[in-house]
């Protein structure tokens, strides 16, 4: 790591001292009411604190369900968990397709808010909801009918299928609460109205924790319906979400609001939305998909292994999430930085986003090195599965810092429209190398489970300094939106 920073030395912002309790605070009280800030002007590091404070928290949540929700399955046993393991990459092509779609609707309404145009914002929010509703009714036919056999193509045990494919088909049929709840999310962090999007998704979890156990367990007068009781209480979450989400657009926030005049079908901003849209969603597949390769190379370990892995990634995700939101607001810094024709702006935003990111997330990764085996206890007593997950969340947790300014940049690049860059990055880290280094480390060299670990570690630290390089170049900043 050292020999890679003395060749490649990245531009670290100068701190900025220390912000007075009472203005932090008041930066606080103003991020969670949200505000009608102009984040093209003042100060950058205050801007990206109010941006991000929502952001950070409203990924927070989604962190605590993805971790609860493991926690509360995983009292059903190694298949009933391996089920959500295998489904999760299974979906993660429609996380791949909601995020593509979101790229394209927050870069937009980003880039119309920085012009001073509310109305061309208010128009693409409506043109990415309607292409989010349309996607979403083609993958839901398709993934309810042929549940059992997309779990068979994954490898998953006779056992997995049986107990699984109920969970499945609701996952994969009520896809549109996760495709337009990203989709909304996206409208609102674009356009600044951050707060919003925090409360959404807040409201979405909070459901689906609290009623995730009921219909699990069947606590009280609800039906014990075992593992499909979690997908059955995910899609309820987010389909509330959805629905607060729309009232919020109605209403209007901060900096963007949609009226009748707006409800009708525009091809050409859906055709630009597509445009950016298309790598975009090219670019996510390229990077969740590489975890159904990896999946993959596992099911040969067996249920334990599957397990193992399933726990460890939810702890990821728990700690990759909060991450995220300062991503996001990288993201949303130089969309509009970038309308308001100030790209020094955008830059300065990034690496101080970044150097944030690079504190938080090492400090997690350290908490990982140390403290896996109590961290493990929490979600599952089974020592061959314990042994697995310990191992995993020790070395993923390792490439953390490095990654960290990998998502910054990468996220950083969508907010600019060009979606092209990190979409060749994620094709060349995460299928050309992650996945034939896992299959090598893991199959090939006898290392197990622990190759297809130290694979992920190494791919997190390659995409960052690559990333980085490219950045540099500055070609993001001539984008056209």
């Amino acid at each position: 790591m050292s020999e890679s920073s003395e060749s490649f030395p990245l531009p670290l912002p100068v701190a900025a001292p220390p912000a007075p309790p009472d203005d932090l605070w008041s930066a606080v009280r103003e991020a969670l009411r949200g505000s009608r800030r102009d984040y093209t002007e003042g100060s950058i590091g205050r801007s990206v604190l109010i941006l991000a404070i929502p952001m950070v928290l409203e990924m927070v949540l989604e962190s605590v369900f993805a971790v609860t929700d493991v926690f509360f399955v995983s009292r059903l046993g190694p298949a009933a968990v391996a089920t959500v393991g295998l489904t999760e990459s299974m979906i993660s092509i429609v996380y791949s397709v909601a995020a593509g779609l979101s790229i394209g609707a927050a870069a937009t309404v980003a880039r119309r808010i920085g012009e001073k145009d509310p109305e061309g914002a208010a128009r693409t929010a409506v043109q990415a909801l309607a292409l989010g509703a349309f996607v979403a009714a083609g993958l839901g036919v398709t993934g309810a009918l042929l549940a059992p056999h997309l779990l068979a193509l994954m490898g998953a045990p006779r056992e997995v299928i049986a107990i699984g494919s109920g969970f499945t088909r609701v996952m994969l049929g009520g896809n549109a609460t996760v495709l337009l709840l990203f989709l909304v999310n996206a409208v609102f962090r674009g356009a600044g109205d951050a707060a919003i999007s925090m409360r959404v998704l807040w409201l979405a979890n909070a459901i689906n924790i609290l009623l995730g156990p009921c219909l699990i367990f069947g606590l009280g007068p609800f039906p014990r319906l075992g593992v499909i009781g979690a997908a059955i209480a995910t899609n309820i979450g987010r389909g509330t979400g959805v629905l607060f989400a729309v009232s919020q657009l109605i209403r209007g926030g901060r900096h963007l609001e949609v009226g009748r005049r707006h409800l009708h079908l525009d091809p050409a901003i859906m055709r630009r939305i597509l445009q950016l849209s298309s790598s975009g969603t090219v670019q996510v597949l390229i990077a969740t998909a590489s975890w159904i390769g990896l999946v993959r190379i596992l099911a040969a370990f067996g249920s334990d292994a599957l397990a193992g892995y399933t726990i460890t990634v939810r702890l990821v995700v728990f700690a990759l999430l909060p991450a995220w939101g300062l991503s996001n607001a990288a993201a949303t810094m130089v969309g509009q930085a970038l309308g308001a024709r100030k790209p020094e702006r955008a830059e300065h935003a990034v690496w101080l986003t970044g150097t944030y990111n690079a504190c938080f997330l090492g400090g997690v990764g350290l908490t990982f090195l140390f403290l896996a085996h109590p961290i493990i206890r929490l979600f599952t007593t089974d020592p061959s599965v314990s042994a697995y997950a310990v191992d995993g969340l020790r070395i993923v947790g390792l490439g953390f810092p490095l990654y960290a300014f990998g998502m910054v940049i990468t996220q950083s690049f969508n907010g600019a429209g060009d979606t092209r860059t990190p979409t060749l990055l994620n094709l060349f880290v995460f299928w050309l190398w992650e996945i034939p280094l896992g299959w090598l480390l893991a199959v090939r060299l006898g290392l197990g489970p622990r190759g297809v670990f130290i694979a992920i570690a190494v791919a997190f630290s390659t995409l960052a300094i690559a990333s980085a390089m490219l950045f540099r170049r500055g070609k993001w900043k001539t984008k056209r939106v």
